[in-house]
Parts: C-alpha cells; sequence; structure tokens
C-alpha cells in the first residue's frame, strides 16, 4: 500500500502471467494486478506484451476471488483455478472485439494479493468507501 489516506490507497503487484497459445507453448508476460481503494469493487490489471503501451483491463474483485475456488464469469471474463505443470494456477480467459486470451496466473502470488486487498477494504464494505449514502443524504435533504 502506499502512504497516502486509506480511504485512497492502492495495493499493487508484479508478476509473470503464462499466456497460454497451445496445450504445449506458452509465453511469459509481465503484468501488474492493482487495486485502488477509491475504487473497491475492481481490479485492474496491465499486461506489458510487446508493444508501445500496456493493455489493461479492469474486472470486479469478487471475480477474482471466486475464480481462486470455482469457475465462475461469463462474457469477457472468466476466472477458474487449475494445476499446470504441478503448480496451482488460476486461469483468466480474456475476450475483446481485438482477440482472445488464456493467461495462468500462480495461484498462491494472486491470493496472497487478493488477501491484501480484504485487509484493506473487507468484503460486503465496498459501498461505505464510495461515500452513496452521504451523497443521497445531500440530495435529498432540504436546503438550508
Amino acid at each position: 500500500m502506499d502512504d497516502r489516506d486509506d480511504r485512497e490507497a492502492t495495493i499493487e503487484r508484479e508478476l509473470d502471467l503464462r499466456l497460454v497459445l497451445s496445450p504445449d507453448d506458452g509465453a511469459t508476460v509481465p503484468a501488474r494486478l492493482r487495486y485502488r481503494t477509491d475504487d473497491p469493487f475492481a481490479v485492474h490489471v496491465s499486461f506489458h506484451i510487446h508493444s508501445d503501451a500496456p493493455v489493461h483491463w479492469t474486472f470486479a474483485r469478487e471475480l477474482l476471488i471466486e475464480g481462486l475456488f470455482r469457475p465462475c464469469g461469463r462474457g469477457d471474463v472468466r476466472v477458474w483455478p487449475t494445476r499446470a505443470d504441478g503448480r496451482q494456477v488460476v486461469c483468466l480467459a480474456l475476450s475483446s472485439p481485438d482477440g482472445d486470451a488464456l493467461l495462468e496466473a500462480p495461484a498462491h502470488v494472486v491470493s496472497a494479493w487478493l488477501e491484501r486487498t480484504l485487509r484493506a477494504v473487507p468484503t460486503g464494505s465496498e459501498g461505505e468507501r464510495l461515500g452513496l449514502e452521504q451523497g443521497l443524504e445531500a440530495l435529498l435533504s432540504p436546503e438550508s
């Protein structure tokens, strides 16, 4: 976490993912997981592929949490646990108009990073971070 107010903290983790090219072939893709407490429902992943700018994906933190234990997701992002080369991994299947990608992440790395995000913003308390109640109160209160 950085040194800012915990309402605006960022939790990051650099890691290498494996881009699955075929059942027997893959390529290493450096990536960064990022979680911002001021955007508490989302996780952000940046993939550093061989291009001028990284590729960014954003999806629900809950999807990644659930995907550590069972297959989940529909459409553009699907996540599930499995074993690859004798190690526990989390698979991320990403679909876009530009193409599809299947990536494998070390499960212990993703799990440890998610634990840090959950210590910062426990499940069920995300809405408190958004200040929705205060905003609604301000909108509904009579003008003084």
